[in-house]
């Protein structure tokens, strides 16, 4: 993983000096020039960035912002390159870090008039705003937000388009959402859940006195949810039943996963999962997403997978790399039948097929539970509660009644 820091060319000038970013990565070490100088005494070495406080800082907001899309661009570049097997070369990391625009900010002159303090940046205060977010949100909610700030960064950098409270008008709403489907290659309902965290974030802002222009109603997309991906009881059955001693990192991932099958857990809670959840009959467990304390019955099958947590023998995954391994464990139970995912891209339908086993990701196992459990004859009531869903339209998109289920019930309705 690479590590960016920003340092000043001379701390103790006292005049505009370079900042300098530091790249880290593999035991390598690289310094580029960003393309900004600013004066040491407005600049915060244990933040890396740029003080904001006070009448002759209010340039420093943008600065910060330009920085951190530096950041994010030199990280994504060494990202790629491991992608493929290679390093970035100082070269190329010279190339990334070039601004668009990169003017040193001047001093002021002592004989001045004071300027008069600049309107808050709208991406300044999102990401502040985020940030503030994080005592009371899941870590995973919080970077879906980053995400978003970083498609408006990209955006204001790609196109040219300065996004601000004064810029974003409700005409920007459908420019986001062209960007995200052209530019991204979103789908929609992942457009829809951008637009959706900036509506939210639109909605706290007005409330708190920013100069918001636009009227965060009108901030959606229509997009239709995705069809679901679950497993049958049978599929559930044959991943259990795999053999897998001799691959003992398949065994900790399959575990994981069908934990997941059996409790209806996220995967963050799963893999957050401790002794002091695990009661003779039931967990008790306070959901990382929603800080909702749910009670979960513990059925026989994951007794001795609980076992596990309680030993510490039970290895928790980061998300990318288990849902490779679940692929791999798709595909040796033989879960393999042609299956069509169907997503819409600006209305415009996108089918792809390929064997059931490269869909299958960690949000499968909760999905399955909920499918499992109503076909169980479980109410839904009961379900929800178990799973924490709050709203039935919410629920229902967990849902997934089969084809070989909705035969089998209407040959016992009029058999």
């Amino acid at each position: 993983m690479a590590k960016v820091t920003f340092l000043l060319y001379n701390p103790a000038a006292d005049k505009p000096t370079p900042i300098i970013a530091s790249v880290t990565f593999d035991g390598q070490r690289h310094k580029v020039y960003v393309g900004i100088s600013i004066l040491p005494k407005q600049w915060d070495k244990k933040e890396q960035k740029a003080l904001t406080r006070g009448y002759s800082h209010t340039n420093n907001g943008k600065l910060n912002d330009t920085l951190e899309n530096t950041r994010e661009r030199l990280t994504k570049c060494y990202d790629d390159h491991r992608a493929v097997g290679t390093l970035p070369s100082l070269a190329t990391l010279k190339k990334v870090a070039e601004p668009v625009e990169a003017e040193p900010l001047p001093e002021p002159e002592a004989t001045a008039p004071e300027p008069t303090p600049a309107g808050p940046n709208l991406l300044t205060v999102f990401s502040e705003w985020i940030e503030s977010r994080s005592l009371t949100q899941s870590p995973n909610t919080l970077r879906t937000y980053r995400t978003s700030l970083r498609h408006l960064r990209d955006l204001q950098q790609l196109e040219g388009y300065a996004v601000d409270f004064a810029t974003v008008g409700n005409s920007f709403a459908e420019r986001f959402a062209r960007y995200l489907l052209t530019k991204r290659n979103l789908v929609d309902s992942a457009v829809h859940k951008n637009l959706f965290r900036l509506k939210h974030f639109l909605n706290w802002a007005l409330d708190n006195g920013y100069p918001v222009i636009a009227d965060p109603k009108k901030f959606s997309w229509q997009h239709r949810e995705p069809d679901i991906l679950t497993l049958t009881r049978q599929e559930v059955q044959r991943l259990a039943d795999l053999d897998l001693s001799a691959r003992p990192a398949l065994d900790n991932a399959r575990a994981l996963f069908m934990l997941g099958v059996y409790t209806g857990l996220r995967f963050s809670d799963v893999a957050s999962l401790r002794p002091e959840h695990i009661q003779a009959d039931r967990l008790r467990v306070t959901t990382q997403k929603t800080r909702l304390t749910v009670t979960v019955p513990v059925r026989p099958e994951a007794r001795p997978l609980l076992a596990r947590v309680t030993e510490g023998t039970l290895r928790p995954l980061a998300n990318q790399k288990l849902n490779g391994h679940l692929k791999e464990l798709a595909r040796l139970a033989e879960i393999d039948a042609p299956t069509e995912r169907v997503r819409y891209a600006g209305g415009q339908r996108r089918a792809t097929t390929a064997p059931k086993y490269e869909f299958v990701t960690t949000h499968t196992a909760r999905r399955t539970f909920v499918t499992l459990a109503l076909e169980a004859g479980v109410r839904p009531e009961v379900v929800m509660r178990i799973t924490g869903h709050k709203s039935l339209s919410a629920f229902r998109r967990y849902v997934n009644v089969t084809e070989d289920t909705m035969l089998d019930e209407f040959s016992r309705a009029f058999a």
